[in-house]
């Protein structure tokens, strides 16, 4: 266990650096509230903060362009790849607004019982009548061929960085996930408002999510955080 814990800490202290800023005059209530969300001690580690070591972050001031993001993922078996994959096969990313997809959210959040090795939350299971939405968020979703909702995802963005709040889709082997984190994150380097864009950590995340995160370019850092 000492080992294990002490490992963890080398590869923390190895990670590269991001300032990750939260900008409160964006919303007051909400960027308070997920500012201490996301520095609040971790569970399991209390020595270190919750969203800090290993943040899974993309630096976009990187590319060029989205054709520069992509051309970093286009390998075989990489985010690009996939993405590539949906488009041929008629899938289209598109804006949505949650409450014209109601129903639609309820089934791809109860098409499985169990996601990652867990079962699923309640605040997934029982179904929502309406949605909220806060003017620092923006929801995307995929369509299939005849129109149909197969994925959504809800992106914040909180000051210099835009964060995956929700993220969730059919299991299928279409690439739909692939496409909607691909054009959501070529959305965000073409429009050049935030520098990082967020999918929670490595840490803590089973393997295959982890290679999921990774063959979009998502890395691990060490994040900073500031409320300004």
């Amino acid at each position: 266990m000492f080992l294990q814990h002490y490992n963890t800490f080398i590869q923390a202290i190895s990670l590269p650096v991001a300032k990750l800023c939260f900008h409160e005059h964006i919303d007051p209530e909400d960027i308070r509230t997920t500012y201490r969300a996301f520095t609040r001690p971790h569970p399991r580690f209390r020595l270190i903060r919750a969203k800090t070591v290993g943040a899974a972050l993309i630096d976009l001031s990187r590319f060029a362009d989205r054709h520069a993001y992509e051309e970093q993922i286009k390998a075989k078996n990489h985010g690009g790849y996939h993405a590539k994959r949906a488009r041929k096969r008629g899938y289209r990313f598109v804006d949505i607004d949650r409450n014209d997809y109601v129903d639609d959210i309820h089934a791809i959040n109860t098409s499985l019982d169990t996601r990652q090795g867990r079962p699923m939350d309640g605040k997934y299971t029982e179904k929502r009548e309406a949605f909220d939405t806060l003017p620092h968020f923006r929801h995307h979703g995929i369509l299939d061929p005849q129109g149909k909702l197969v994925a959504y995802a809800s992106l914040a963005i909180y000051g210099n960085f835009a964060a995956f709040s929700q993220m969730l889709g059919y299991r299928n082997n279409d690439g739909i996930m692939h496409l909607l984190l691909v054009d959501t994150i070529s959305r965000l380097i073409d429009e050049r408002q935030v520098r990082y864009v967020m999918y929670d950590t490595f840490f803590g995340a089973q393997p295959g999510l982890k290679t999921f995160k990774t063959i979009l370019g998502f890395q691990p850092y060490r994040a900073r955080y500031f409320l300004q």
